[in-house]
């Protein structure tokens, strides 16, 4: 199956049947843990096997794992290093969530019980028990911290059917 096939297929199963998605990024190559959630078009890249995700992870839509550095291109069209590669690993830890249309660069360690902001590029180490937000990706509180901060706007819809967490929802937010 040639490339731009596959990647039309890939996204095709990541819609239509999710639950086939970890085994087909599985025989790519990317190891990934129990319990993950992948969310929407996700892109593993051109080498997914340089990628460890652990156990309890959400990877939402958007999210982009780049493990090579783009720019020995310059350097091969110069002659300077006409093979030139450069790779790097991607390891994330457990209990992580990597919100939409984030981008983690080669040679990054997200560690365990992170949250990842939308929009954010994680170009260096992410400490567990942290939030980190922006560009480049900065710790901005901890876990405990931003429990802290929301936990008088936590809301127990998890559990909820759809219908009723929309009742709940539009209820609660009519007033507001």
């Amino acid at each position: 199956m040639n490339r731009k096939i596959k990647t039309i297929y890939k996204k095709l199963i990541a819609v239509l049947i999710p639950s086939k998605r970890i085994a087909m990024e599985r025989k790519d190559g990317l190891t990934i843990g129990e319990n993950c959630e992948l969310q929407g078009v996700i892109s593993f890249g051109t080498e997914p096997y340089l990628i460890t995700i652990g156990n309890n992870v959400r990877i939402t839509h958007g999210v982009t794992f780049v493990t090579h550095d783009g720019g020995m291109w310059v350097l091969r069209n110069l002659g300077i290093a006409s093979d030139a590669d450069l790779f790097g690993k991607i390891l994330i830890g457990n209990n992580v969530h990597i919100g939409e249309d984030v981008t983690i660069m080669p040679n990054v360690r997200i560690g365990n019980n992170v949250v990842i902001g939308c929009g954010a590029v994680v170009t260096k180490d992410i400490p567990d028990d942290s939030v980190a937000v922006g560009i480049p990706a900065r710790v901005i509180e901890s876990i405990d911290e931003y429990y802290e901060k929301n936990k008088m706007r936590i809301v127990n819809t998890k559990h909820m059917s759809r219908n009723e967490k929309k009742r709940y929802l539009m209820n609660r937010f009519k007033t507001q």
